[in-house]
């Protein structure tokens, strides 16, 4: 797939999503579709989810809507791919997962990883969205463009 190609997919992914979503107020409904739509999109994604902060354990998310294999069920804010960017609320796009300093191996055939955090309008971080690949380096710029602009629509 070209990078103008991806694009114009992460742009009709939005518009798709935004239509299902209309209307629906539901936070794990909302996070279900969501993931749903996007572990289909692409065939370079391995594993689709949330992981969402816990109200009982505010430093710690717990894992919320996915497709894929089986996902840690708990992640200390801080550690791994997700809990990083939880801690830092910022994207973390990572190549390799074996280079990434504490990388957790919920399933071992992951190879790379980009993670969004899910910030409300009101500014509360609220999840993550977490992707995974079993090949190295799938995820780039205008994966992280593409997945903030749907995050952000669907949950801010």
């Amino acid at each position: 797939m070209t990078a103008a190609e991806k694009k114009q997919r992460y742009a009709e992914l939005a518009k798709e999503i935004a239509a299902v979503l209309d209307g629906e107020d539901h936070l794990i409904a909302r996070m279900a579709t969501v993931s749903n739509i996007l572990h289909h999109a692409f065939e370079h994604y391995f594993w689709t989810g949330f992981y969402l902060v816990d109200p009982k354990a505010p430093n710690q998310l717990v894992i919320g809507p996915y497709q894929g294999s089986l996902g840690c069920l708990r992640i200390a804010f801080g550690k791994g791919v997700c809990g990083t960017a939880a801690a830092t609320r910022q994207t973390q796009i990572v190549d390799d997962v074996q280079a990434f300093a504490g990388h957790i191996a919920c399933d071992a055939r992951s190879q790379s990883e980009i993670v969004v955090p899910v910030i409300t309008a009101a500014g509360n971080l609220i999840a993550v969205f977490d992707v995974d690949s079993d090949n190295k380096a799938q995820f780039d710029e205008i994966d992280r463009d593409g997945l903030e602009r749907i995050i952000q629509a669907s949950f801010a």
